[in-house]
């Protein structure tokens, strides 16, 4: 009895806008299988991200984006005499993605699953808030540092200068 197939990808978690690569074994030899695709929406924050907020502290639900920009959500991979394929893929939706691929003629079948995350936006920059406080307090350090040696050269002269009179 030959081994089951599988499905595999090479990363688990990607970013939408990335590629990721499917690899398929154990389905017939020089076979069409049938990749389909159905989505998942995310309905709770990434791992690592904090849930969106409102200014009184309380949490918001997100709402899935309806409208996302679809890649095909079915496509073809042909098998190799091994009963192998390979096929790069690049969703164009967030959510979990769960992949099966069917073999025509085989009828064999193995699924994966593919987490797409939104691309990380940079933060806006709205100014330099920091610059000014920096400066400042070098600044203050500074004029410390020279009061700092001022004294110290006050008190010599003081405690010599003043000891040979």
């Amino acid at each position: 009895m030959p081994a089951p197939p599988s499905l595999t990808v090479n990363r688990p978690t990607i970013f939408l806008g990335q590629t990721v690569v499917l690899t398929g074994t154990g389905f017939g030899r020089n076979e069409t299988v049938e990749i389909l695709v159905s989505v998942t929406p995310l309905a709770a924050p990434a791992a690592g991200q904090a849930p969106a907020r409102r200014s009184d502290g309380s949490t918001v639900a997100m709402a899935p984006v309806a409208s996302q920009a679809s890649a095909p959500l079915n496509f073809t991979a042909y098998t190799n005499g091994q009963g192998r394929f390979t096929k790069s893929y690049k969703p164009s939706v967030t959510g979990l993605l769960t992949v099966t691929a069917t073999g025509r003629e085989s009828d064999r079948s193995a699924s994966t699953e593919l987490r797409v995350l939104h691309k990380k936006q940079p933060l806006p920059v709205t100014g330099d808030s920091i610059g000014t406080p920096m400066k400042l307090g070098g600044g203050l350090i500074g004029a410390g540092a020279v009061m700092l040696l001022l004294t110290l050269a006050w008190r010599r002269r003081q405690r010599f200068g003043g000891a040979a009179h």
